[in-house]
C-alpha cells in the first residue's frame, strides 16, 4: 500500500481509483463493509482501491487537550488497511484550511481534480466540509452534476444496534476485550517499540516488555491475557503472554504503561517493534503491600492467562484479520 500525505503530488498512474472516505477508527465490521463494498466496485471496474482519511482526527484538532480516544494509532490503522488489501491511502492534514473548506471544493477540487477519483464510496452518515455541512445529499447532487460514480453504504447492524467506534470504545473502557474483538472482526491491539523500564519485574522472576500507549485509548486498567507478535530478531514470532496496563499503584507510579510478561521466553527485545493483542480480561489493577504479595498474585494470574489461551475461542485464528477477498464473492 502506498501512502500519500500531499494530494497535489499524486502521479497520474495512481489516479482513477475507487475511493472510500472516512476516519475508520478501529476498522470495525461497519468500516469493513464500506471498504469491502468499494473493493468489489474497484474489482468490477478493473481499477485500484483507495482510502482517504485525515490526521489528526478532527476531534483532536478542535479539542487538542482532550484525553486520547482513538482505538488505533495512525500506524495501526495503516497496517490494518494494508492487510485488508487497500492500494492507496491518502492522508490529509486536518488543519484550518481543511476545516474551513467548502464541501463542493472538497469534492470537486480535491477528490476529483487532484486525486482523480472516478467513484466515491461513503457510509450512510458521512459528513464533510466546513461545519460538517456536506452529507450524502450534497454528494448525490455533485455526482449527478459532474458524472462521477457514488455509492452510499447503509448502516451495518450488530443484533439491535449499529456497529460504531463509540460503542467499541465504551466496551474497551470496561475491559470487555472479547466483545471488542467480535465487534472489530479482529483482535484489538497496540503497536510500539519495547522500552527499558525500571526492571522490577526481574527481581520477582517476571520480566516484562514495556510499551507506551501513544496514540491509543486507555482500556480498563488491570491484567489481561494477551499475545505478543515480535516482528524480528531472535524472538521473532507469536507468543502467549500476560499483561498489566495502568499506573502500577504498588510502586506509586503515575505514567500509563503496558507491561507484558511473555511465557516461556528468554530473548532481549529492547527497542524492537511489537504488536500486543488483547485476548481477555483477568482482573482490575490492584495495589499490594509488598513485592512478595505481588509475586504470588502474578503467579495466580499467569495460571488464569494460560487457561484462557488454551481455549479454542481465544486462538489467534479464531478472529482473523479480514481481507478484501472476503467481500468479493
Amino acid at each position: 500500500m502506498k501512502i500519500f500525505r500531499h494530494v497535489d503530488l499524486v502521479p497520474n498512474d495512481c489516479k482513477g481509483s475507487v475511493i472510500v472516505l472516512g476516519n475508520f477508527d478501529g476498522f470495525h465490521k461497519g468500516h469493513q463493509k464500506v471498504i469491502g463494498t468499494a473493493a468489489k466496485i474497484a474489482h468490477q471496474m478493473h481499477t485500484t482501491l483507495s482510502v482517504l482519511s485525515t490526521e489528526p482526527h478532527p476531534r483532536m484538532f478542535f479539542n487538542p487537550n482532550q484525553k486520547e480516544f482513538r482505538l488505533n494509532s495512525f500506524r495501526t490503522k495503516a497496517h490494518l488497511l494494508e492487510n485488508f488489501g487497500v492500494d492507496y491511502f491518502f492522508v490529509l492534514p486536518f488543519d484550518n484550511d481543511l476545516a474551513t473548506m467548502q464541501g463542493e471544493d472538497f469534492v470537486l477540487d480535491l477528490l476529483i481534480k487532484q486525486i482523480g477519483a472516478i467513484h466515491i464510496v461513503v457510509g450512510y452518515d458521512y459528513c464533510f466540509g466546513a461545519g460538517r455541512c456536506g452529507g450524502i445529499n450534497v454528494l448525490g447532487w455533485l455526482s449527478d452534476q459532474e458524472q462521477f460514480g457514488l455509492t452510499i453504504v447503509d448502516k451495518v447492524m450488530e443484533t439491535d444496534h449499529i456497529y460504531s467506534s463509540s460503542n467499541i470504545r465504551d466496551a474497551l473502557e470496561k475491559g470487555e476485550v472479547r466483545k471488542v474483538a467480535e465487534r472489530l472482526g479482529h483482535w484489538w491491539h497496540v503497536e510500539g517499540h519495547v522500552r527499558k523500564g525500571d526492571q522490577r519485574g526481574r527481581t520477582i522472576n517476571f520480566p516484562t516488555a514495556n510499551l507506551l500507549l501513544d496514540g491509543y485509548i486507555e482500556p480498563k486498567y488491570g491484567v489481561y491475557a494477551v499475545r505478543i507478535i515480535i516482528e524480528g530478531g531472535d524472538g521473532k514470532g507469536t507468543w502467549d503472554a500476560i499483561a498489566n496496563i495502568g499506573r502500577r499503584p504498588t510502586f506509586d507510579k503515575q505514567d500509563i504503561l503496558l507491561e507484558v510478561h511473555i511465557f516461556d521466553f528468554d530473548h532481549d527485545i529492547y527497542d524492537q517493534s511489537v504488536k500486543v493483542e488483547f485476548v481477555d480480561f483477568i482482573r482490575p489493577e490492584m495495589k499490594f503491600d509488598n513485592l512478595e504479595s505481588l509475586r504470588q498474585q502474578i503467579e495466580k494470574d499467569c495460571k488464569v492467562a494460560r487457561d484462557k489461551h488454551s481455549k479454542a475461542e481465544n486462538q489467534q485464528s479464531y478472529i482473523p484479520t479480514p481481507k478484501i477477498a472476503d467481500y468479493l464473492t
